[in-house]
């Protein structure tokens, strides 16, 4: 039996983290796709400019109808196109980032990157958030 924090600390140790500071440095990269996990009513309170919003609980489902590969209508067609791009995951603090960032791995994605310290330390770093 594992608790939530093993199960994500384990997480953590088979993905790749950046900070706050990294993600900002990039944000403005047409080329990175940034998804905000979190359910619709934390995303709805404040997010950042360009993320969408794929609630971890749907982004293995999802994750082909991102609208940086819409045009595709083949689903692995659509999932090949995405994988050439850097994803970046961003929840409240980090936590679930982390398992969904392993679980896109899982799926093949090469480059994924959980946010270490999530929306939580990007507004306690005063960052822009959209409204």
């Amino acid at each position: 039996m594992k608790t939530s924090n093993q199960l994500v600390d384990e997480a953590k140790s088979k993905i790749k983290e950046i900070s706050i500071q990294d993600l900002k440095s990039k944000s403005s990269n047409p080329h990175i796709i940034l998804i905000d996990i979190r359910e619709p009513d934390e995303y709805q309170a404040g997010y950042i400019e360009h993320a969408v919003n794929m609630p971890r609980g749907v982004l293995e489902m999802r994750i082909h109808q991102h609208p940086s590969v819409l045009q595709h209508c083949d689903t692995l067609v659509a999932l090949e196109a995405l994988s050439q791009h850097e994803i970046y995951l961003i929840c409240r603090s980090g936590g679930r980032s982390a398992l969904a960032a392993l679980s896109l791995q899982n799926m093949g994605f090469p480059h994924v990157f959980s946010i270490a310290g999530g929306m939580q330390a990007w507004q306690d770093a005063n960052f822009p958030i959209v409204q």
